[in-house]
């Protein structure tokens, strides 16, 4: 018998190995998810208690711009050279990104591990290629050609007595591996590699997204916001705040510029106030 290309000693500490690290990787996939859990009900407390001000400050930054190109394409009917704001952006409420599910591991080689038999004398891995490979089981000419050619290659192998090459033809023709080495080594050894890449890709993935979630910035917010709330502190009624003096400005900043007319100096004012604060359209 030929030495195994994997022995049972091998695969079970290979396999061993392979589960540590996947119990590894399951642990780096609940600390993903305890985070993000966390993450994503601050970012729901977040949204509610904001969003609705962002929202409400958006359209009148929108109907700040519009009345700011009415005011500009007037001035300039009347000879009035003007900047235009730059156009506002909507304000993007966040959003987390969640794990990307996990590719399942290859199949394992049927019998679950290393298989060790007694393997086929060569006279009967010959006999198992001329049943394997005859002419005559060839569905059409091509296929007929290429049967010919390796029964004329398996008559060559056996008359010299090369084993390998007898095994490597009933291999390719599709024999079971068991049945023509004596071991399922070669299946089991690749369907480890497999595996093995797949779990340390995972793992790779895994890291990635935790590294990233925590480096996300409503994840700096929320460690902010909770060490300021732990002190006493209303960070939210600040920020609220806040909106709402802007939404403030704004509609007076709206109300005074839909009434101006457009040949008055007030108007090329308001324009210039309004490219300051936003910057100039590239148009």
């Amino acid at each position: 018998m030929r030495r195994p290309v994997l022995t049972r000693h091998e695969f079970e500490r290979r396999r061993q190995q392979m589960a540590d690290l996947q119990r590894y990787v399951a642990e780096q996939e609940q600390s993903f998810h305890l985070l993000h859990t966390a993450l994503q009900a601050f970012v729901d407390r977040y949204t509610a208690l904001l969003g609705p001000l962002y929202l409400e400050l958006d359209a009148l930054e929108s109907q700040l711009h519009a009345a700011s190109l009415y005011l500009a394409e007037a001035l300039r009917r009347n000879g009035v050279e003007v900047s235009l704001p730059t156009p506002p952006r909507a304000t993007d409420l966040p959003r987390i990104p969640r794990l990307p599910d996990a590719a399942p591991l290859p199949c394992q080689p049927e019998g679950g591990g290393v298989i060790e038999v007694e393997p086929p004398s060569l006279k009967q891995l010959y006999r198992r290629a001329a049943m394997r490979l005859h002419p005559d089981l060839a569905p059409n000419e091509a296929q007929r050609r290429q049967r010919e050619q390796a029964m004329m290659d398996a008559n060559k192998a056996y008359a010299e007595g090369n084993r390998f090459l007898l095994e490597r033809l009933l291999l390719e023709a599709g024999e079971d591996p068991l049945k023509v080495t004596g071991s399922n080594g070669d299946a089991v050894l690749e369907w480890l590699r497999r595996s093995e890449l797949a779990v340390q890709g995972r793992l790779r993935v895994v890291q990635a997204h935790l590294i990233s979630l925590q480096a996300h910035p409503m994840h700096q917010l929320m460690q902010a916001i909770e060490g300021a709330e732990g002190r006493g502190l209303a960070p939210f009624e600040i920020m609220q705040s806040r909106l709402r003096t802007q939404i403030s400005q704004r509609r007076q900043e709206l109300y005074i510029g839909q009434r101006l007319q457009p040949e008055s100096e007030l108007a090329v004012a308001f324009l210039t106030q309004r490219v300051e604060r936003l910057g100039a359209s590239a148009c």
